[in-house]
């Protein structure tokens, strides 16, 4: 199996996990998810595959998080799913799958977990990637 990256691009966590996966020899599928959206199933298929609440995936940072009031938590999974469907800003990220299973990267060594090849990573004291080797 390819390993796949639901990726922003404009997000440092998201390129330090991309730099790790191909550093581990990968040519992972990059899936660059604002300008092709997930479909419904997708997100739940890799909600199931990470076995978190689609809570966990909400980034809160984000304005459409408060204007759609996604704290409240009346709200069902169903509802959230939509809120993310709708707008997918609020899907944190990176999302990361391959033959070991499927994780949200945050930070960005989790993707560690997923490598089929290891790699050495340093890290500056803010937590981002220095040096992958």
């Amino acid at each position: 199996m390819k390993a796949t990256i639901y990726h922003n691009p404009a997000c440092g966590t998201s390129r330090n996990a991309l730099a790790i996966l191909e550093a581990s020899g990968e040519a992972p599928e990059v899936v660059e998810y604002l300008k092709t959206p997930l479909s419904r199933e997708r997100l739940v298929e890799l909600i199931l595959m990470m076995a978190i609440a689609p809570r966990e995936l909400l980034r809160r940072k984000e304005p459409f998080y408060d204007e759609l009031n996604l704290d409240d938590l009346a709200l069902s999974d169903d509802q959230l799913i939509d809120a993310m469907i709708a707008h997918p800003i609020l899907i944190n990220r990176p999302i990361v799958v391959t033959d070991k299973g499927a994780q949200l990267c945050r930070p960005a060594e989790r993707v560690l977990d997923l490598l089929a090849n290891q790699v050495a990573i340093s890290t500056k004291e803010d937590g981002g990637i220095m040096r992958v080797e």
